[in-house]
Order: C-alpha cells, then sequence, then structure tokens
C-alpha cells in the first residue's frame, strides 16, 4: 500500500522549494525598502540612541521568541543580560539567572555574528545554551545533539491527553544527519538568492527538519534572524521579528502547519513571512518615536543638575518600565537605602520631572513628566 505523502519532507522533489516568482517579488520590493528607510533613519539618531534603540529591540527579541513557546522571561533579567552582551552602560543591572543567559547568548550569537558560517557545532553549542539544566520543564531533554526516536515519532501537538490533535511529524532521527548536511550547505552558500528570502525559507525548513528534542521554535527564528542580518550586513538590527510573530501568533503557526501539510510551492508561507517582516518593521517606527521622544526629554534636561541613580532610572521609565514607580522599588533597582531613595524622588518632583499619583501612604507612587 502507498503510503501518503502527508508532508513537505516527504515529497518526491524535497526539498526543491518553489513558489510565484511575481507574488513573492512584489512583497520582497517592498518589505527591502522598508528595510532600507528604517536603517536610514536610524544612522541619523547618533551612536548612543542607536545603542538605546538595539537595546530595546534584543530585549523584545528574546523576551517574544521564548513567549511564543510559552516561556516566560524576567524582562529586568534579559534586559541586563543584552546590555552587558552588548557593552551598554545601564544603571542597575540585574543579577541574571542562567536560563536567561542561555537564551540571549544564542540570539545575540545568531545576529552579532551573522557573517560567520552556521555549522552543526554552532547549532549544538545554541542548543545548549537554551537548555544548561538539560531539562525542559520537568523533563529531562538530550541536549546538544539531534533527537532520537527511541519514545516514538516526533509530534508537534495540542490538545488534552486523550484527544490530542497532531499537528505535524517530523522526519525520522536517522534522516537527519543528512537533512542537516543539506540544510547548512545552502544556508552558508551565497547564491542568488536574496538573504530576505532565504531568511524566510531557512526557518521554514528548519523547523521543518526539527532537528532537536525541544528548541527548535526558537532556534529556527534565530536562523532567521541571522539570515535578516545576512540581508542588511550588520549586527545591528532596529526591529524585532520574534515580537511581530508573537502577537500574529495564531496566524503563524497556521501558516506554518499549512506550508509543511502543502507541496514543495511555498508562495503562501513566503508572501506571508515578508508581511509579517514588514509589519514588523512599521512596528520600529513606533520605537523610533520613543527613542526620539527620548532625546528631546534629555535635551530639555540637559541643564539640570540629576545624579547618576536619577539618570539611570529616568531612563528605566523612559522604557518599558513594569508597574507604578515607588521608593521601595527605587531603592531595590538602585541599591540604596529608602531614605536615599525618598531624597533622589523628592529631588526630582521639586524639578518638575516627575509626579505625584493619586493615594498616598505605603501605596504612594509617582510617574513620569515628558517634559
Amino acid at each position: 500500500m502507498r503510503r501518503l505523502k502527508t508532508y513537505l519532507y516527504q515529497q518526491k522533489a524535497w526539498p526543491k522549494f518553489e513558489w510565484d516568482e511575481k507574488r513573492v517579488s512584489s512583497a520582497l520590493a517592498s518589505v527591502r525598502l522598508q528595510q532600507g528607510r528604517l536603517l536610514g533613519q536610524m544612522e541619523h539618531l547618533g551612536f548612543s540612541l542607536q545603542q538605546e534603540a538595539m537595546l530595546m529591540t534584543r530585549t523584545q527579541e528574546v523576551l517574544n521568541s521564548s513567549a511564543i513557546e510559552g516561556e516566560n522571561l524576567n524582562l529586568e533579567m534579559v534586559r541586563s543580560s543584552v546590555a552587558r552582551r552588548l557593552g551598554i552602560e545601564i544603571a542597575g543591572l540585574e543579577a541574571v539567572d542562567r536560563d536567561v543567559e542561555g537564551v540571549v547568548e544564542m540570539m545575540l550569537d545568531a545576529t552579532e555574528r551573522w557573517n560567520k558560517p552556521l555549522t552543526v557545532t554552532r547549532l549544538y553549542d545554541w542548543h545548549a545554551s537554551l537548555f544548561p539544566t538539560t531539562r525542559s520543564g520537568m523533563r529531562r531533554i538530550t541536549v546538544g545533539a539531534w533527537r532520537s526516536d527511541e519514545e516514538g515519532p516526533m509530534q508537534v501537538v495540542s490538545g488534552p491527553i486523550g484527544r490530542q490533535r497532531v499537528h505535524f511529524e517530523a522526519p525520522a532521527a536517522s534522516r537527519l544527519p543528512k537533512e542537516m548536511k543539506q540544510f547548512l550547505a545552502w544556508f552558508n552558500t551565497d547564491n542568488e538568492r536574496d538573504w530576505v528570502l532565504k531568511a524566510a525559507l531557512a526557518h521554514l525548513w528548519f523547523v521543518t527538519i526539527h532537528p532537536f528534542e525541544d528548541g527548535n521554535g526558537r532556534i529556527g527564528r534565530a536562523i532567521a534572524d541571522m539570515g535578516l542580518a545576512r540581508s542588511e550586513q550588520t549586527s545591528q538590527r532596529f526591529y524585532s521579528m520574534s515580537a511581530q510573530i508573537r502577537s500574529e501568533r495564531q496566524a503563524y503557526y497556521e501558516q506554518l502547519e499549512r506550508a509543511q501539510r502543502g507541496t514543495l510551492n511555498v508562495t503562501e508561507w513566503m508572501v506571508w513571512f515578508l508581511g509579517c517582516l514588514g509589519r514588523a518593521i512599521e512596528e520600529a517606527q513606533e520605537m523610533l518615536h520613543k527613542t526620539l521622544a527620548k532625546a528631546r526629554f534629555w535635551k530639555a534636561l540637559s541643564i539640570t543638575q540629576i545624579n547618576e541613580r536619577q539618570r539611570g532610572m529616568l531612563n528605566r521609565l523612559l522604557d518599558d518600565f513594569e508597574g507604578n514607580l515607588t521608593t521601595t522599588k527605587w531603592a531595590k533597582i538602585t541599591k540604596t537605602s529608602q531614605d536615599t531613595a525618598t531624597r533622589d524622588i523628592q529631588e526630582l518632583v521639586a524639578l518638575g520631572v516627575l509626579k505625584r499619583n493619586e493615594g498616598g501612604g505605603r501605596s504612594t507612587s509617582y510617574s513620569l513628566v515628558l517634559v
């Protein structure tokens, strides 16, 4: 009995992908124009503001790539880890868990070393960084090696036990060495394909092979980011593809499943990915506005004498500070006493930089006045 060809990799011509050149070329031209425009705008910000924008973008990339898989990382830890690795000075750096360090290390290695070959060893190192305890939740997994089929075929499923729906079943583990050799040879070759297109196709191709026991989605997005860095010939990144994918998470998974169960004509996936990238760049324009507002804020305060603790906390408030600012939070973040925190805050209130929110007593909080 002939086996039904349910998945991409079961097609006779696999992995000879194809697509509608007219539709994809149109979408590519649009997103390439957006890329160039954004990079041009960021070049006029100056070095310090570029660093601020990069810190914000990289932090969001790490947070959202993990959140897509249901893992919520601590914002301040991620921000501190990214800042350290990029050599950016920020106040009140948090102690960072090794789980957070591992994710940041992998994501930044993909984009900071975008011009280095993607190898089996490098992928193994990324995987080991994602799972420093060799556990995924409560389950021990094989780390830094391709998966095996000891516990049955690798499947992507959803739903309660007993009524699970299989969205995808990956190729047999015995195929992985050959599949990954072919994928890496293609990825590391500069050919006629635009690197934005290669980023889109690389993500689909990698998660279809699904070579690891866990972490394939995050590594697949890191590979796509590496391809996008190659398309721009720079490690600078001012937009977050993962943040946009997270906001379109349902569509993302639907497009992946449809492509993996379809033919080798992957037009719909390519068009969706390019559209998602375009929307990510549009969102970056909002970040650009925030960065420019931050520049105006500091220009207005340029003749005002404030200390480094105050400067650092104001920068945090200008970014995505979580919750309300209180003297307790100020003291904890700046590692000072409550009295010092109160004095710092009251000085800024007197300057008209902070205002006291309604309410009092132990619940007294403060917010930023955008001067």
